[in-house]
């Protein structure tokens, strides 16, 4: 993998933002619900799977036209940690009870006792599919991917598959 998914989450964010945000001000502040998710799953580095990771992201209560701010934070069974700051895109479909959500946050990366992935800087872009009740639970699959962008010759990369459960904070 490799930065396909950062250029979704701007083509998806920059086209949804000329669409549906721009008559208020295309990156104008709006209310969105804030939500805790907790997703967990199987970690990848050069297509073998390598181990398990834990990962919590809170976005915040608003965002910046489509753009909502987020904090995320994983480790993993080696130690491995991750903790970073960027934000999601959320688009819905099927009646707004489906949604796909594209993530992209630049983030530092502490290694424990797996993979060296070249810099402690490294970005985590992703995507997720799921499903969205009618209190806002949303249950999905999804599928990540970190590395940081060519900083260093060093850039392996690493993936992630995980479920992920978010609820609402109201």
């Amino acid at each position: 993998m490799d930065g396909t998914f950062a250029v979704l989450f701007l083509l998806a964010g920059l086209a949804d933002m000329k669409m549906n945000h721009c008559a208020d001000g295309c990156l104008a502040q709006n209310q969105l619900p804030a939500r805790i998710a907790v997703s967990g799953g199987d970690v990848q580095f050069q297509d073998a799977s390598i181990g398990q990771e834990i990962y919590v992201r809170y976005d915040l209560n608003h965002g910046y036209g489509p753009f909502q701010p987020a904090f995320g934070a994983s480790i993993t069974d080696d130690g491995d940690a991750w903790i970073g700051f960027g934000a999601v895109w959320t688009g819905h479909f099927a009646q707004d009870r489906a949604y796909v959500q594209l993530h992209l946050m630049p983030g530092l990366y502490a290694q424990g006792g797996g993979p060296d992935l070249g810099f402690p800087v490294e970005f985590r872009s992703g995507a997720e599919i799921g499903y969205e009740t009618r209190n806002g639970l949303r249950i999905g699959v999804s599928y990540d991917h970190r590395s940081n962008a060519d900083i260093k010759a060093t850039n392996p990369g690493l993936e992630t598959v995980q479920l992920r459960v978010s609820v609402p904070l109201r």
